[in-house]
């Protein structure tokens, strides 16, 4: 039981979402925890959602945006205004257990060091499977691919209570990710240059290297839609993963290692793009060229917008030594459990 009841403050990031808003934002309010505070943070959305809110949810507290500044610069913004002892970064398609916050609250409020740490993500869809975006606590492969207990790149299993159990993760899903809001702010927060995507990743990363866990609460459920701002395939999100995985790992790796890991990376990726190119996908192959392009601009001109460690004195945990796509790929290993084992 959680002896001292903290306050939980509930931020939804909002751009152009009132349709999720409108189906998903009362199973929020309908949370049992009592010390929270249900948060909407307007990324300077074009369609209606501000006045149906206001219409609407009147008890819902509001802060708008002056314009996008995508998931990080919008949840930064946001967050220099809320004042509370943890926040919960909850994306709008989001779907929760009336019960879904006391667990993790309760496991955090356990242990100091742990300052982030997310529920098991379901698909709305299909509640009875893993959702792409966290599944059961991120993962990241020796080069800096990311995977998930639950998820091996598009693979998604079938939730059968076999990754039920408390464990320590690399990073956790942006999609329900509730964090100190102290550790937050200590570690600079969301690194603003990576605009959405991996932005979760990178933050965990930093305060893993400032000596705080990360963990998933599994009896925390939330069911998650996914794609709902940028689909899956879209050229603008696959010119952010790889940008921003570059851009990651150059951050967070030592300077020695980084030497040798980003310039294999960068073929693993070009591989990838030719393997697209001679199937007919054009738009994938010059997407991951941009990527690269303009990994090369930060690193030359526009490093100093980033946020660095401060500092390497933490140990990672959720890390795994092999190479996720050599096991997924050829050794043809589908599943978490296969590839990691029981952890």
């Amino acid at each position: 039981m959680i002896h001292h009841t903290p306050e939980v403050a509930v931020v939804i990031l909002n751009w152009n979402g009132q349709k999720f808003l409108e189906k998903f934002l009362p199973s929020v309010i309908a949370s049992t925890y009592i010390k929270k505070r249900v948060i909407v943070a307007d990324n300077a959305s074009t369609d209606d959602s501000v006045q149906f809110l206001r219409n609407n949810f009147p008890a819902v507290e509001l802060i708008i945006n002056d314009s996008n500044k995508g998931f990080a610069g919008g949840y930064n913004e946001a967050l220099r205004n809320v004042k509370s002892d943890y926040y919960v970064l909850l994306n709008s398609d989001v779907e929760v257990d009336r019960a879904w916050i006391e667990p993790v609250v309760e496991l955090m409020e356990s242990d100091s060091s742990i300052a982030a740490c997310q529920p098991k993500l379901l698909s709305y869809h299909q509640k009875d499977m893993f959702e792409y975006a966290g599944a059961c606590g991120g993962w990241l492969d020796n080069l800096g691919y990311p995977f998930a207990r639950g998820r091996i790149f598009e693979h998604c299993e079938k939730d059968n209570g076999q990754y039920d159990n408390i464990r320590q993760c690399f990073w956790a899903s942006g999609a329900a990710l509730f964090i100190k809001a102290e550790k937050y702010h200590e570690v600079g927060g969301l690194d603003e240059y990576f605009f959405a995507h991996q932005e979760e990743i990178d933050l965990c990363w930093r305060l893993q290297l400032s000596g705080y866990k990360i963990f998933v609460q599994p009896a925390s459920v939330v069911y998650h839609v996914g794609g709902g701002t940028l689909p899956k395939g879209n050229s603008r999100k696959n010119f952010l993963n790889f940008r921003n995985n570059l851009i990651m790992l150059c951050k967070n790796l030592r300077w020695y290692v980084a030497l040798w890991k980003i310039p294999f990376r960068m073929a693993l990726d070009g591989l990838a793009a030719w393997k697209e190119l001679f199937t007919g996908d054009t738009s994938f192959f010059f997407t991951v060229i941009r990527a690269h392009f303009h990994f090369g601009k930060w690193l030359l001109f526009e490093k100093k917008k980033s946020i660095f460690p401060k500092s390497r004195k933490g140990t990672v945990s959720g890390w795994y030594r092999g190479s996720v796509v050599w096991d997924y790929f050829i050794r043809r290993k589908k599943t978490f459990f296969e590839i990691v084992g029981n952890k």
